[in-house]
């Protein structure tokens, strides 16, 4: 991806709301229940402990450099207080059933920068017992200070009280924080699957990027398929897939003003992308038009028109080719939409791009030419088989199929390549499934274009 559309983006995130809510809600749950169930609460109770320096006779004031010399042995100091020789002592006195490695644990002690105050802090699971071990190390600080340094001026500025409340009651900061955590996992993940994508959407500047038109988009609908009827123009001639249908067949009738439009091949760049639901009901479009259609079969892989149209496949294509072309007539099917015929696909043969690219099927294609207004042709898709190529090179427009966000950049040029080997006249794209905002955008221009 050569740069990144921050509104494009943003568009793309919507369809990542359920995903926010999920993770947000299971985060915030998870915090909600370790703090409340898990998470045991500490009391933290405080003090502090002034050192004076000084060599100077009782009575006398204390220097400059008695407090220089005192900050700079506050660090000292520190270390001291929270030494086993310490701890070991307050665990004795106040006869604690713990080791000082265990104690040091719940024990901060620093200096407070540019003075020569300690400050010692200690968090318990019991309130009581913070404050007392707060105040037990002060003392037996003190009291350790005089001996090592014969020092006398240790003096406790404050004595440790009981707290109140825990102090690692963090519920609201956590949530916050998961809160956070949640939006941003979600928001990561969503950009590197948006980065990353190479998928041709109904967004992109198809003219810029691959040098064709859209020819339509469809929209995407849960009510195309009901008890397995795909017809939608048939059945549901005022939906917004119908309109959607209704404005790619305008369309094509634009793009062939100056010249007489007779052969439709509509082909896809992989399977399931919707090609033959494209070309079915485009052909009954243009029956409703009062244009007389046929559509042919010519996947000879996987068609499957005669399942769309609920036909009989013994007499299709392919039996055609294998026959004498004067039996045509009997391989051409009434559907049940008015001015429409079909020619399923028939047998699958062991070797479809040899019967496509027949002198027998250029024969059987220019003769139906003359008793159709409109000749319609679902063809394989391109992707790695060289039947529609075969067939581009017989009719007067091609249109290539895509599903909306799931057929690849890379494979799009390699079909328009593809066809434009073989000089065939791409009328443009077709987005299968668009979202549902782009959908009411297409129906309302073909609203348009059919008053």
């Amino acid at each position: 991806m050569e740069e990144i559309n921050i509104k494009e983006y943003f568009n793309y995130l919507k369809h990542y709301i359920f995903a926010f809510v999920i993770v947000a809600a299971l985060a915030v749950g998870g915090i909600i229940a370790y703090d409340t169930m898990v998470k045991k609460p500490l009391y933290q109770a405080n003090t502090t402990v002034v050192i004076a320096q000084s060599d100077s006779v009782e009575g006398t004031a204390v220097s400059l450099n008695d407090v220089n010399a005192s900050q700079k042995l506050a660090n000292t100091y520190s270390e001291i207080a929270k030494s086993e020789l310490v701890l070991n002592r307050v665990i004795e006195e106040l006869e604690l059933s713990m080791s000082s490695k265990e104690l040091s644990k719940g024990v901060s002690i620093k200096p407070i920068e540019n003075t020569s105050i300690i400050s010692i802090a200690v968090k318990d699971q019991n309130a009581t017992r913070s404050a007392t071990i707060a105040n037990g190390i002060a003392k037996v600080f003190a009291e350790e200070i005089a001996k090592i340094y014969k020092l006398e001026n240790v003096s406790q500025l404050s004595v440790a009280v009981t707290p109140t409340s825990p102090a690692n009651n963090t519920l609201s900061r956590d949530i916050v924080l998961a809160l956070a955590v949640a939006v941003f996992s979600v928001a990561g993940f969503a950009f590197l699957r948006f980065y990353l994508d190479d998928s041709v959407k109904h967004t992109d500047d198809i003219e810029k990027l691959f040098g064709l038109a859209v020819a339509g988009s469809i929209s995407k609908s849960d009510s195309k398929v009901k008890n397995g009827n795909e017809l939608i123009v048939a059945r549901a001639p005022k939906s917004i897939v119908s309109e959607n249908i209704k404005s790619l067949r305008t369309n094509l009738q634009f793009t062939a003003v100056d010249r007489n439009l007779k052969t439709i091949l509509v082909t896809s760049t992989n399977a399931s992308e919707g090609k033959s639901f494209v070309s079915s009901n485009l052909a009954v479009s243009f029956a409703q038009a009062g244009k007389k259609v046929l559509i042919i079969d010519c996947d000879l892989r996987k068609g499957r028109l005669h399942r769309m149209f609920k036909m009989f496949n013994n007499a299709g294509l392919s039996n055609l080719l294998a026959d004498n072309i004067k039996n045509m007539a009997s391989y051409i099917h009434n559907t049940t939409v008015e001015k429409l015929d079909i020619i399923t696909c028939g047998t699958y043969p062991p070797n479809p791009s040899e019967l496509l690219s027949s002198q027998r099927n250029k024969k059987v294609l220019a003769s139906l030419r003359n008793h159709y207004d409109i000749i319609i042709l679902d063809g394989a898709p391109v992707g790695g088989l060289a039947d529609s190529v075969i067939l581009a090179n017989l009719v007067d427009e091609v249109l290539i199929v895509t599903n909306d966000g799931a057929t690849s950049r890379s494979e799009l040029t390699a079909t328009k390549e593809a066809l434009q080997k073989v000089n065939a006249n791409i009328a443009g794209v077709v987005f299968n499934n668009v979202t549902h905002r782009s959908a009411k955008y297409y129906s309302y221009y073909g609203d348009q274009n059919e008053q």
